[in-house]
């Protein structure tokens, strides 16, 4: 009987140590501790899933590209000219050349990351011009998915990873006041007067190998 015991006893340890392993974070995630003017986003870049999209990012980060950008555009139902409407602010350096060249479009049926709240995803015009500007989800938004009508090509945007912390401080960004200046009809109503700051974004923890 006490052999049985021990049997189970260290039957149970094994299971348990199991167990736990698989509720470690994945290899893949590198978290981001991205400094704004309103507060503190931490975001996690699924460098799996999303590898070209995700290591772009993660280049403009650890170069400090991004620190000094900012988020200038915020988008809802209320001031979209698109269809379908969507909820998202958009940030970056607002450089269209970028300091590396555009990268390789990910879709999210490469992929498997979907555009739900709180998912971090690359601006861009045609495919495969992506380079430094990107946007959150406030709320779901299918729409930015591969196959949705958002963009005629039906491409979506490429989805690399998510907030994990600090929506709050998406949805002050979103709130913002957002009748700035602009030449462009089709964003009017959606550039915030007072751009919110990117203070800093750097690595806070990193299981990707490099």
């Amino acid at each position: 009987m006490i052999d049985f015991l021990r049997y189970n006893f260290l039957f149970s340890l094994i299971l348990l140590s199991c167990s736990s392993a698989e509720n470690v974070a994945r290899p893949s995630d590198v978290q981001l501790r991205m400094e704004t003017s309103l507060g503190t986003i931490e975001i996690e870049v699924d460098v799996a899933a999303a590898p070209v999209t995700a290591k772009n990012f993660l280049r403009l980060a650890d170069n400090g590209h991004l620190d000094g950008g900012t988020f200038y555009r915020t988008v809802s139902p209320d001031n979209d000219k698109g269809s379908p409407v969507i909820s998202v602010i958009q940030g970056g350096i607002f450089d269209a050349e970028g300091p590396f060249p555009p990268i390789v479009h990910e879709t999210t049926k490469d992929t498997g990351l979907l555009h739900v709240d709180g998912a971090i995803s690359m601006a861009r015009g045609a495919v495969g011009t992506a380079t430094t500007e990107f946007f959150i989800c406030v709320g779901d938004q299918p729409a930015l998915d591969y196959g949705a009508m958002r963009n005629p090509d039906k491409q979506g945007f490429a989805v690399f990873g998510r907030v994990v912390k600090g929506m709050d401080v998406v949805k002050a960004i979103h709130d913002q006041p957002s009748d700035a200046p602009t030449e462009s009809d089709y964003m009017r109503g959606q550039i915030i007067e007072e751009p919110v700051g990117i203070i800093a974004v750097k690595r806070v923890v990193s299981r990707a190998p490099e």
